[in-house]
């Protein structure tokens, strides 16, 4: 005699193999970054089909997780500037052939309140390398997997997670444009807004937060920009991270933006790394379980503030104090140390520090006459010289003191 399954059975069944897969948060990480970084969008560079291709990926993914449009054309937030090869040159709503055209891709949580939260990080890079390129030879994709992949990847994340939450907040999710040319797509942003930035209670900005290593370093920028900063990052540290904190609101990247129209902003950093604006910069350098603790930070400060008032927001010493250059001794310096003086992380060709024989890993302790005790008085000391001058810079490598005449 045939036997037949019960109606109910067969829904069970049903049912058990139309469950949705578990989201596996390492696994999304390291899809986005890798088609963001892939060769295919030929480095994210602002105004070209490749940039597009990573707007229309951003969309996508932010569809997927139920994130609602909050652009102006849909998702998509257009800018134009004119004169592209001025470093000051302002975005606008302008279009036309002369010139470049670029995109933010902006999606919301619509939560209970009207108040809300901005998380953001910038999605374009050089393409085959532009004038900020540090890569010297013929021209390359530069990927950008850690600038800034890794920052939209760790947005994605968080746009899946919280959109999963019951939350009062509304939650506004900015892929910016145009960061590496002047920070384009957040200065035309906040200008331009496409909600009320009154009721903007914070701006969390990601911007490299790949490359986390054994230190467990994670620099942490503006916590001088709302008093309840230091308290609330310490709270929110399940992960034992060790945060480097800096308190100026103002910085190159583009929570400077929201910053400048008197809203707190914290800005989340791993550091500077020999790859940076090099076509090395690539998906398999990148630490997924690193840009998941960051991650992991925020959603937890978010949710923490959830039911608090507006948190207050205070001035920071920034571009007023800030020295200006006309020279540089061709370094990049490492923001994850804390110690006494400037360490290098990393040294230019052709530059004066590499042709007097400083090294990675050095730690400028005097230049000139000026003892450097960190990156501040390095860069007051660096801005006293002109082109053409020569004096001597003092290290300490491994323990022991190396003086170096250099020149301008």
């Amino acid at each position: 005699m045939k036997k037949h399954l019960s109606p109910l059975i067969l829904i069970f069944i049903f049912c058990f193999c139309q469950q949705p897969e578990k989201y596996q948060p390492i696994e999304a990480i390291s899809s986005d970054i890798s088609v963001l970084a892939s060769d295919s969008l030929s480095g994210r560079e602002v105004g070209t089909e490749g940039e597009k291709m990573a707007a229309d990926y951003i969309v996508s993914e932010l569809k997927k997780a139920g994130i609602q449009q909050k652009g102006t054309d849909g998702f998509y937030q257009s800018f134009f500037v004119k004169d592209e090869d001025n470093p000051h040159a302002q975005p606008s709503e302008e279009s036309g052939e002369d010139g470049i055209t670029g995109y933010n891709v902006v999606g919301m949580i619509d939560n209970p309140s009207d108040q809300l939260v901005v998380i953001g990080a910038h999605y374009d890079h050089l393409g085959m390398g532009d004038f900020s390129s540090l890569h010297r030879g013929e021209a390359a994709v530069h990927n950008g997997a850690d600038d800034n992949a890794s920052g939209i990847a760790a947005m994605l994340h968080l746009a899946r997670v919280l959109s999963r939450k019951e939350l009062n907040r509304d939650i506004l999710f900015i892929g910016f444009s145009g960061e590496e040319k002047g920070l384009w797509g957040s200065n035309y942003f906040s200008k331009n807004p496409t909600i009320d930035l009154t009721k903007v209670n914070f701006m969390i900005n990601m911007d490299m937060v790949g490359r986390l290593d054994e230190s467990k370093g994670l620099a942490v920028n503006g916590t001088g920009t709302s008093p309840i900063w230091n308290w609330l990052l310490d709270e929110v540290n399940a992960d034992s991270l060790k945060l480097i904190k800096s308190e100026s609101g103002v910085g190159p990247s583009d929570h400077t933006s929201f910053y400048l129209q008197d809203i707190p902003v914290l800005h989340f950093f791993t550091g500077q790394h020999e790859d940076y604006h090099k076509p090395g910069d690539d998906p398999e350098k990148i630490n997924e379980e690193g840009i998941l603790q960051v991650a992991s930070i925020i959603e937890r400060m978010v949710v923490l503030m959830d039911d608090d008032e507006k948190i207050a927001f205070t001035k920071t010493k920034d571009e007023s104090d800030n020295p200006r250059f006309t020279v540089t001794l061709g370094v990049v310096p490492d923001y994850m140390f804390d110690g006494e003086g400037m360490r290098i992380d990393g040294v230019s060709e052709d530059k004066p520090a590499i042709n007097a024989g400083i090294q990675k890993g050095d730690v400028v302790i005097q230049l000139g006459d000026s003892s450097i005790t960190d990156m501040m008085s390095y860069m007051r000391a660096l801005s006293t010289f002109e082109k053409g001058d020569k004096t001597t810079v003092k290290v300490n490598r491994e323990g022991e003191e190396i003086t170096f005449d250099i020149e301008f």
